[in-house]
């Protein structure tokens, strides 16, 4: 048997992690400042990770949730306590994806309505109901498509009060910040102004926090720069570092649970939960949110002073460098030449840099020396093509 073949490949095969490094097949090591799509939070192999994974499957890998699982109680718990959202309640799935069907099935429940706003560039998924408030037309199909849905322009008020002064939109859904995208930051005036709005409509404000919450950017979920309280949270990615998990944050003014509302077989298994109560327990052990704002400070700042490149966005370390120009070539050079992962977006010539929220100065300036060489050259070579043109 093959396999479906919908991935584009880099040809190397990761065989071992150790914090901010992996090793192929051949035993050459890579710098990862990509974190397999924001997904490694706490570093490689970190050693409370394995252990308290090996000591859960030893004891008990899975069963159902027709019986009482202490570890999602304890998750919850430390989860509400490190991000300050302990007045909301807990429902656990297997991704991000996921996490965004339930979101938007509840705002459904609650509002009678299906009408969704999104904005333009949003990604929050390629399953059924999220694929449908995707911006990108070429991966929904027919099926995906029956629901109204708009595509608003980030960061502009007005279209969307008009938009909800209709009374008829089920929910707003919002990235903390636009991943995929390129790394767009919603103003913080934007999103309390979309808060009230989506209170006086009777809307739903949902928050996308898959790629840019567990403390990616500094701050426990990024939207908490502002002032605002989501109705829904969506999460994902960096919560199991590496482990398949994803939830949502439900405040509970807004919504009562009724037996079979929501469910899952696989969601709040007990060894995700052993790898997301590890990740918690790392992030608050080792300071990491103050870390990441620190370490992402150090490397933004580092980038501006770079000639030639366009702009640098984003916080703590969630990082965008907008080249003015493709990246795909030079992004393969630092991979092959220069052992470092990096990653893409929509936007072809932005870098994204997504690295595990451990990641120390020193290998920060590894990266630098790297892509200073690398961006000098293809920029060199960009110039002397834009004089011949």
């Amino acid at each position: 048997m093959k396999l479906f073949d919908v991935y584009p490949l880099f040809d190397i095969e990761p065989v071992k992690g150790t914090g901010c490094y992996i090793f192929d097949q051949q035993g050459n090591r890579y710098l990862d400042f990509y974190g397999g799509h924001a997904v490694i939070s706490i570093g490689h192999g970190h050693p409370h990770y394995v252990d308290m994974l090996s000591r859960q499957v030893n004891k008990l890998g899975f069963y159902s949730n027709s019986v009482i699982n202490g570890l999602q109680k304890e998750l919850a718990h430390k989860l509400g306590a490190l991000s300050g959202c302990d007045q909301y309640e807990l429902f656990l799935c297997n991704s991000g994806a996921e996490a965004n069907e339930n979101a938007l099935k509840l705002a459904s429940f609650k509002t009678g309505k299906t009408k969704v706003i999104s904005f333009k560039k949003a990604f929050h998924g390629r399953t059924s109901a999220a694929v449908n408030i995707t911006d990108n037309l070429r991966i929904q199909a027919p099926i995906n498509q029956l629901f109204e849905k708009e595509f608003h322009e980030l960061n502009q008020l007005e279209s969307v009060r008009s938009s909800l002064s209709k009374r008829d939109v089920c929910a707003v859904i919002i990235e903390g910040i636009q991943g995929i995208g390129g790394i767009h930051l919603p103003d913080i005036a934007f999103l309390e102004q979309l808060s009230d709005l989506c209170k006086e409509y009777g809307a739903v404000f949902i928050l996308d926090e898959i790629q840019s919450g567990f403390g990616r950017t500094g701050y426990f979920f990024s939207f908490q720069r502002s002032s605002i309280q989501p109705d829904i949270i969506s999460m994902a990615k960096g919560m199991g570092n590496g482990f398949p998990i994803g939830g949502i944050l439900i405040n509970p003014a807004k919504f009562k649970a009724w037996p079979g509302m929501l469910g899952t077989t696989f969601g709040g298994n007990h060894l995700a939960c052993s790898a997301s109560i590890a990740v918690l327990d790392v992030l608050k052990a080792e300071n990491l949110m103050s870390h990441a704002k620190e370490t992402g400070d150090y490397l933004r700042a580092k980038l501006i002073q770079l000639e030639g490149i366009k702009e640098v966005r984003g916080i703590g370390l969630m990082i965008g460098i907008d080249l003015g120009f493709p990246i795909k070539e030079l992004r393969k050079e630092l991979l092959y030449s220069e052992k470092i992962f990096t990653g893409s977006s929509s936007d072809p010539n932005v870098l994204r840099l997504l690295p595990p929220l451990n990641i120390s100065k020193l290998e920060i300036d590894v990266f630098l020396r790297a892509f200073k060489k690398v961006f000098s050259r293809h920029l060199s070579e960009t110039k002397i093509i834009d004089y011949t043109d």
